[in-house]
């Protein structure tokens, strides 16, 4: 769709996370909507989020011209600026909203929203403990047809592992590799290992990953060909997920399956310690301590209420996509 037929713009730094989120919101709010990546060039790149866009970049003649959309999405630092130039170019036409803090003054958006454990506090942030996705109901069903036939005849219970590596507050090695597949072939007992690894994951650790499905009735996805991820997330019985990835541990409590969270030292205090202590309080999640339990709750859908909370916002200033 032409950029002057489209009611939603969306505008990020391209990286896939900022592109999910802000697709996926966009969904929930069943307009149409146009992508836009930027990628500011020196020294306005230097400058953002607080800075200015180049020159001609907003406006008559520019990347971003009239007519103005009803409303533009914008995600991470390098977007911000950009959507205040719309915002001032528009004359305030255009309804403005930022997923994830922009770092920049609050007053410069109508909609923020944030992640609970980020602790921002304004009365124009929206906050939920997960984060917004592409995942849908509908998703999840298709993609569990495409493993059905795969996984009919293995063992129960199927227990997704998902696999992550060390980041600036977890520590992941071996000896923590060690520990988690332990804990992990003790409580699945005879049943199943569907087991993945993430971008994080340190290739030294891979061999003993494969020796360890290797020695179970187990499926492992390493990267190569289709990935099994979302049917392997919407079959399993329960979900095992090391605790430095937010997005996956968002994604598995989407599905209202027990996910238990194992975690390597060096949370404490962290932000990561606050979003796990906040899924574990909506009953989502809880630490894995080698045991399998059982629980129910209501999935957590932060993208169907970021889309909710941001449709009443814009309805209270009358702006409407319809």
């Amino acid at each position: 769709m032409d950029l002057d037929q489209t009611p939603v713009w969306l505008i990020t730094n391209g990286a896939a996370a900022s592109d999910a989120q802000a697709r996926g919101v966009a969904m929930a709010l069943g307009a149409p909507f146009a992508l836009h990546h930027v990628a500011p060039r020196a020294p306005w790149r230097w400058l953002a989020p607080w800075g200015p866009v180049a020159p001609g970049e907003v406006g008559p003649g520019g990347r971003f011209a009239p007519p103005w959309p009803r409303l533009a999405i914008s995600v991470s630092r390098q977007a911000a600026p950009y959507a205040r130039a719309i915002a001032r170019a528009s004359g305030g036409a255009t309804f403005i909203a930022a997923l994830q803090h922009p770092r920049s003054a609050a007053g410069d958006f109508d909609f923020i929203w944030t992640p609970t454990h980020d602790r921002v506090r304004d009365p124009k942030v929206f906050q939920t403990p997960t984060s917004p996705h592409l995942l849908t109901r509908q998703s999840l069903a298709e993609a569990a047809k495409t493993v059905e036939a795969d996984l009919a005849a293995l063992p129960r219970p199927l227990v997704l592992l998902l696999i992550g590596g060390p980041n600036g507050t977890y520590r992941f090695g071996a000896a923590e590799l060690d520990r988690l597949l332990g804990m992990t072939g003790d409580a699945i007992g005879p049943g199943t290992a569907l087991v993945t690894t993430s971008r994080r994951t340190p290739a030294a650790l891979i061999p003993a990953i494969e020796a360890w499905a290797a020695a179970r009735p187990s499926r492992l996805y390493l990267g190569a060909g289709p990935n099994p991820f979302l049917g392997w997330m919407a079959s399993a019985d329960h979900i095992v997920v090391t605790a430095d990835s937010v997005n996956m541990t968002g994604e598995a409590a989407f599905t209202g399956k027990p996910v238990h969270v194992f975690h390597p030292p060096g949370a404490e205090g962290s932000k990561f310690a606050r979003f796990h202590a906040a899924l574990e309080q909506a009953g989502a999640a809880r630490p894995f301590e080698g045991r399998l339990d059982r629980w129910a709750y209501a999935p957590l859908d932060a993208t169907a209420e970021i889309a909710d909370a941001l449709r009443a916002a814009m309805a209270a200033r009358g702006v409407r996509l319809d």
